[in-house]
């Protein structure tokens, strides 16, 4: 098996929390691996908020396979996580799975460019739990025979299709976003815990100064949206674009 050598125990540590995360909406879920260079990129689809997540994984060196200098191929994200050594800092590469459709389809290598209107992460922290609330409210008030999966489908899609103000992106970009791990404060480690590096609390003043520098950024190419963060990336087909845009390979 193809061993990957990852840069150091916090990448293996962040990669087995994203494929834990992804596991727990889907125990079958595939995932994507492209690695190039020291680069690593993992992409999945939680089927829970139709959007691709994508986890750069930084590599302790260029990845090579003999005379193979590029790495493309598609696995199961259990059998990933299981070759993740967090103290040796390595991965395995499993055996190629069939990949699902969404696969095939990728969101474009480069091309992106910056959007304005995307709130401060800790307002678009409070618009996912906002949300999670109203569901809850919603849902809780229906009557027992009202309470069917297509209501309740209905009400979350009437939720979670919003614009995040005028930016187009919907609500449930950011709460995939949230659910991944995407959006922590810099100081959490990707397992929920306080990585003791005292960088921010997530309790600032909403002008994104847990992330700093790197807070996170709407982009767009194309069709696409994709919201930016440190630890990873949403994206998505705006909503009536069809098929334009695409990037298959």
């Amino acid at each position: 098996m193809t061993v990957l050598h990852l840069a150091d125990e916090g990448e293996a540590a962040d990669l087995a929390a994203f494929l834990s995360r992804l596991l727990h909406y889907d125990r079958s879920a595939a995932v994507r691996l492209q690695a190039a260079g020291t680069a690593l990129a993992v992409f999945g689809r939680p089927p829970s908020f139709e959007v691709l997540a994508v986890r750069a994984v930084r590599l302790a060196k260029p990845y090579e396979n003999g005379l193979d200098a590029t790495l493309d191929v598609t696995v199961s994200a259990g059998e990933l996580l299981e070759t993740v050594d967090e103290q040796a800092a390595t991965s395995g590469v499993p055996d190629a799975v069939t990949g699902p459709p969404w696969a095939g389809v990728l969101p474009p290598r480069g091309g992106w460019r910056t959007e304005a209107g995307l709130p401060a992460p800790d307002a678009l922290r409070a618009l996912v739990a906002a949300a999670v609330a109203e569901f809850r409210t919603r849902t809780g008030e229906l009557a027992p025979e009202a309470r069917t999966r297509a209501e309740l489908d209905r009400v979350g899609r009437e939720i979670w299709s919003r614009s995040v103000g005028d930016t187009g992106l919907p609500v449930r970009a950011v709460h995939a976003a949230q659910s991944l791990g995407f959006l922590r404060p810099r100081g959490m480690s990707a397992s929920g815990t306080d990585s003791g590096s005292g960088s921010g609390s997530g309790s600032g003043s909403g002008s994104g100064s847990d992330f700093g520098e790197d807070a996170p950024k709407l982009l767009s190419c194309g069709a696409w949206l994709r919201l930016r963060t440190p630890f990873g990336s949403v994206a998505l087909r705006r909503a009536g674009t069809g098929a334009l845009g695409i990037s298959v390979r």
